[in-house]
Parts: C-alpha cells; structure tokens; sequence
C-alpha cells in the first residue's frame, strides 16, 4: 500500500517525482490560480492559454516543471468550490496516483486546497472537518494504489508502481489535522485490502476452511477473539441452512464469531453485530447458473469479506463500542448430496423453509446466523450479502440496497454513505411483499417469484430476526464491480468496510 505522510511546506519546496496541485473552475479564482501556475511553471502551461483545461472535475493536465527534468506538475480538476468535498477530494488524489502510474512516477506530493478559496465550513457533506479531509485524500492515494497481481508472474522491469505520498498542508496546525485523518485512513484502507483481496482471490485458495484461518489471523494481528465452528458443532447448533447449503461440495461449512469487546464502551446496551454472507463460491447448485461470468462468483463472500475487514478496522482503532461479527461460510455446489429443490430446511431458531431455488442459498445460510445472533441481545443487527440479481437491476452498481427495521441504524447508515461515498438506498418492506414468499408446506419458501426479488429476499431474512432492530444491506451490485472506478478495480470492490466503519466511529 502506498505510504501517505504528511508535511508543512509548499509546492516550490517538493522534491517528488510527481507534484499535483487541486485547481477549480470557478470563474473568481481563476486569475489568482492562473497566475500562481505561472510562476510555478515559468510559464503559462498551453493547457490554460488553449483552454484544454478549466479545473472541471475530473480532469487532468500535466506540465513539465522548468529545470527539473525528473519532476512534473499536474493539474487536478477539483470542479467548483461550492460542490468540493470528500468524494471529489478521494477523487482528485486518486487521479494523481494514476497520472504518477502512467509516467513510471513513484513518490508524489499533492497540495492541500487552498483554505481561503475552501473554508473547512463549506466542505461537504456538511459538518466535515480538516481531519476528515485528510482521510479522504488518503483513502484517495491508498485505494487507488490497489492492486491484485499476486498471481501475476512479474519481470524484474516491471513498474512496481507509486511507493509514497507526501500532503503538503498550508501550516503545522492543518498539518497535525490532515495527520489524523492519514492515520485512520491507512488503518480503513488496509481492511478494505484485506476485504478485496479475499474477494479476488480464486476459490481454489479461499474456500471456508481458508476463509476461517484468515479471520483467525487478522484476529491475531489487530487483537480481536475469533471462534470457528466446524461441521460437527454446526450441526449441533442446529443450523440446518448453513450445512444444507454446504452438503454438496467437499469443503465442509464453517461458522465464524469475531468479537471486538472494548475495555470502555461509548453506550450502554447490546453489541452491535454484523452479519457478512460467506458463500466462497456459487455455481446456483443443483438450479446451476449458466456458465457465462460463473467466475465471478467466487466474489460471492463479499459480505463475509466486509464483515472480517471492518473486524479489522475496529480493533485496530480501538474503537470503544463493542462488536460482534458473524459469518456463516459454504461453498454451494451441485454434487450428489446437494441440496434439491422442494427439500425442507430446518434453521437454527426452529423455523422451515421450502428451498424452491437452489441458488437462492444465501438466504438459507443467513437465516442461521441472524438467529445466532439473538442471543447478543444486539443494540443493532447489519447483515451485508450479495444477494439478488434483483437489486443490481434496480440501482445498478451505484448504490447497495438498504432495508430494515431500525430507522435509527438506517439514518446513521445513510450518513456514513455519503461520507464515505458507498451509498446506500432504501427500498420499502411492504407487507404486501410477503406474501410472496408464503410456502403451502413449509413456514417459508426461499423465493418468491420474478417481481421485487430484492424486496422479498428481505422478507425471508426477516422471519429470522425477531423483534431485533435490524438492517439489511444487499451489496450484489456495488461489491462486484464490472469496470473500474476513480479508486476501485475491476472485481471485489471491498464495500462495506469504509460505510460501516464510519458508521461505528461515530457509533
């Protein structure tokens, strides 16, 4: 990952490979940037004089420094100042790690914005600070140096790509703010590492077994207690969805429980617990998926993956609220044990369902572990799953659908989307929804139909939890990523993690 420090000092003063400078498109400041960019320049670059450039966001221009033939400046669109925020400043500086790629740079500087020209009050979203500005510029730098080539055979020429990043603030008192927001914006990158990798990585090396032992090692690393059911105690348990959906592969299930329990906590009550599907790879089962992008579905565990990330993130920042983290791990194959449509499931908390879809086998798995969850006696229940299809037709890879019944959790959610950028949108439970899910010979049936999959995927989930205050998050769309993004990849994007460790920070 890309170390980000950070200096009091200014741009004639960088002796990075790379120097990048934010410049808006306001009509007011342009004479003064123009100008500064001269003086740096010795020259007035073309990109200004032709008008190629105008500091709309997401442009980039990039300009030999005068005498210094190893530098070069570059010109980062900020847009204007009235919408600049954190997503456009994660923005900026993950542009100028990809221009620093494109010219073989490995040390880059970016200057701070100007704080007369953006006063910390105009920030967005509103109530954000110094410190949160610099966690967005160096999520910025560290998410978009990501990269998954452990499997890659490399040459001894090959790029290694940008090892560091030095902000440069204005004065040592915005220095020391900008410092706070690095530290936890390495301690939330490195789980989002951790998310995406385990994603990405191939399900012939994560499958639950593997996916257990990763849990137990962050849990050694970072301090927090991981216990791990094998089959046996999974059967014990009664967990009927969680072994049905694992019978037909030769990798056993396996049941995870990370606990985070702080020596002070913020708030009395109940943990807060996370519930994270951990289907290691999904071939539909018996009701197989075509074979078109089948691959993909070894991404099928983001929800487990987000769920040890932000595990990860928590104990790391010793955050004071105690959280408990639950995944439920199979692999959903088709063998000649495998679940069949029309089998009955009995969960953990006593209730059937009717399994009419073999490759509706998320449900099935978090059933068992939203009922495990009970007896925390949670203070708030977040369960993360790629679960339907549905919901990515419906918004896309832009926003993770949001349903539940804790309005406080979803408020607080929200929020946390929207500063950190992974967005989520409510969608309604209507009791006129779950009728469709009504079995004739079981308590419930694990699809109802082609209308509202998203919707009624929830309303399975929900006969599971009770009276808990519960939150829902279907992150099929926005954990799976079909192109890149300013600081994601194609692949396991590692959702979840930021969102819902912003969500406890301010917990």
């Amino acid at each position: 990952m890309i170390s980000v420090t950070v200096a009091q000092g200014s741009v004639n003063r960088s002796t990075a490979e790379l120097t990048a400078i934010l410049v808006f498109e306001d009509k007011a400041l342009r004479t003064a940037q123009r100008e500064r960019i001269r003086a740096l320049c010795g020259t007035m670059p073309p990109p200004l004089t032709n008008g190629a450039f105008t500091g709309a966001a997401g442009q980039t221009a990039v300009i030999p420094a005068p005498g210094k033939a190893a530098r070069s400046i570059v010109l980062l669109g900020a847009g204007g100042t009235t919408t600049f925020g954190l997503e456009p400043a994660r923005r900026a500086a993950a542009a100028a790690v990809q221009t620093a790629q494109k010219l073989f740079a490995s040390t880059i500087a970016i200057e701070e914005p100007d704080p007369a020209s953006v006063p910390v009050a105009s920030l967005s979203p509103a109530g954000s600070s110094i410190e949160d500005l610099g966690l967005a510029l160096a999520e910025g730098v560290m998410l978009a140096g990501y990269r998954f080539d452990k499997y890659r055979t490399k040459k001894p020429s090959d790029f290694a790509g940008v090892r560091s990043c030095i902000l440069l603030a204005g004065t040592e008192r915005r220095a020391r703010a900008l410092r706070e927001g690095v530290r936890i914006a390495r301690i939330v990158s490195e789980a989002t590492y951790l998310a995406r990798d385990l994603a990405n990585a191939p399900g012939n090396e994560i499958y639950p077994a593997t996916l257990a032992q990763r849990a137990r090692e962050a849990g050694r690393r970072h301090g927090f207690r991981v216990t791990v059911f094998d089959e046996k105690r999974i059967a014990k348990e009664k967990m009927g969805g969680l072994l049905g959906v694992a019978r037909g592969s030769h990798n056993p299930p396996r049941f995870i429980i990370m606990e985070h329990t702080p020596t002070r906590t913020r708030r009395p009550g109940g943990p807060v617990v996370l519930v994270g599907k951990g289907v290691t790879f999904d071939s539909g089962g018996i009701s197989i998926k075509p074979s078109a992008n089948m691959a993909e579905m070894k991404m099928d565990m983001s929800g487990a993956a987000a769920v040890i990330g932000t595990m990860q993130a928590v104990a790391a920042l010793r955050l004071p609220v105690h959280v408990i983290g639950l995944v439920p791990a199979a692999e959903n194959l088709p063998g000649g044990n495998a679940l069949k449509p029309g089998d009955i499931i009995r969960h953990h908390n006593g209730k059937t369902s009717e399994v009419d879809n073999t490759d509706a086998e998320g449900r099935l798995i978090l059933a068992d572990a939203l009922s495990w969850a009970a007896r925390y006696k949670p203070s708030s229940l977040i369960d993360l799953a790629t679960l339907t299809g549905a919901v990515v037709v419906a918004l896309g890879h832009v926003a993770t659908g949001m349903l539940g019944t804790s309005a406080r959790a979803k408020d607080a959610l929200r929020t946390a989307g929207e500063r950190t950028y992974e967005r989520v949108w409510e969608l309604p439970l209507f009791d006129e929804y779950e009728k469709l899910i009504k079995s004739d010979i079981a308590d419930v049936k694990n699809v109802g139909g082609r209308w509202g999959g998203a919707i009624t995927a929830a309303f399975f989930l929900k006969q599971f939890v009770g009276t808990m205050p519960w939150v829902h998050l279907d992150i099929a769309g926005t954990a799976i990523l079909e192109e890149s993004g300013p600081y994601t990849r194609r692949g396991g994007s590692g959702v979840g993690v930021r969102l819902l460790t912003e969500y406890l920070r301010h917990y």
